[in-house]
């Protein structure tokens, strides 16, 4: 990969990478960390990166370092004060973009990130599996459990609207 094709990369990635990591996390600064390790990480093995492949790999770059950031996050204690009530939202609000994400905060990781980067990204099962180390299979699995899951937390469209 040229230098070249690296701005390039950076330009047309850099917010997607970001909208990604940004809904796994729902933390900004953590976002922007995330996304900043994922280009230096690419810029450090440039020359050894297709620059055809280079929107996979930051994917792939910015899941795996999601991962090691929950994993030394883990070790530590948090207090969550959101409740859900029997898994339904039973909210008289009708802003239905902050109730899905209400939905997807409360996903396993997993299937947080496999549904972010089908329905949100746009990715394939198949590129999915490639970013996360899945199988095609199982990509489809966590994708279907994640969708019941957020249907089930919503329910019917006229309690939301």
């Amino acid at each position: 990969m040229t230098d070249s094709e690296y701005n390039n990369c950076v330009e047309k990635h850099a917010d997607g990478v970001f909208r990604f990591v940004l809904k796994c996390t729902d933390d900004h600064d953590r976002a922007q960390d995330v996304v900043q390790d994922c280009f230096e990480k690419m810029w450090l093995k440039r020359d050894t990166i297709d620059g055809s492949k280079a929107k996979s790999y930051l994917f792939s770059a910015a899941y795996h370092t999601l991962i090691d950031y929950k994993r030394r996050d883990s070790k530590m204690f948090k207090i969550d004060d959101l409740t859900v009530h029997g898994g339904v939202c039973r909210n008289e609000y009708s802003d239905i973009k902050e109730i899905l994400d209400q939905g997807i905060a409360l996903l396993p990781e997993i299937q947080r990130k496999v549904v972010l980067l089908r329905d949100y990204e746009g990715y394939s099962y198949q590129e999915i599996g490639e970013i996360t180390g899945l199988n095609e299979s199982q990509v489809k699995v966590y994708i279907y459990r994640a969708r019941t899951t957020l249907k089930n937390f919503i329910g019917s469209l006229e309690s939301i609207i």
